[in-house]
């Protein structure tokens, strides 16, 4: 079983993997291509993916049963006591609330 996943991809790319494989849902692709198939369409999503992200998961002979890969992806995959595990980065730390009055509640407060 593989599974390619686009975000903000190129048409013709869906178009393109449409060809081996189903597209069940807005650039979620499925289906069952062989290792040699499933490579190259690979390095086709990866030449053709323009500003886009993908990620692709597949069956393998390991623990989990499945594998990852991903392209301009801000998340990686890392092995982690032999389990592939995506690592998302730390995301920054929201911003403290502003001080003082909102400009509705001057409005409200004092009048227009």
């Amino acid at each position: 079983m593989t599974v390619i996943v686009l975000t903000n991809c190129p048409v013709g790319l869906r178009g393109f993997l449409t060809r081996w494989l189903l597209e069940i849902s807005p650039g979620v692709f499925l289906g069952s291509p062989s290792a040699r198939i499933r490579d190259i369409l690979w390095d086709e999503v990866r030449t053709y993916s323009g500003q886009g992200r993908a990620l692709l998961a597949h069956t393998t002979d390991n623990e989990q049963g499945f594998t990852f890969r991903t392209h301009d992806h801000t998340w990686h995959p890392k092995d982690h006591e032999g389990l592939t595990l995506l690592h998302r980065p730390a995301s920054p730390p929201p911003e403290p609330p502003r001080q003082g009055w909102s400009k509705a509640a001057k409005r409200r407060k004092f009048g227009r």
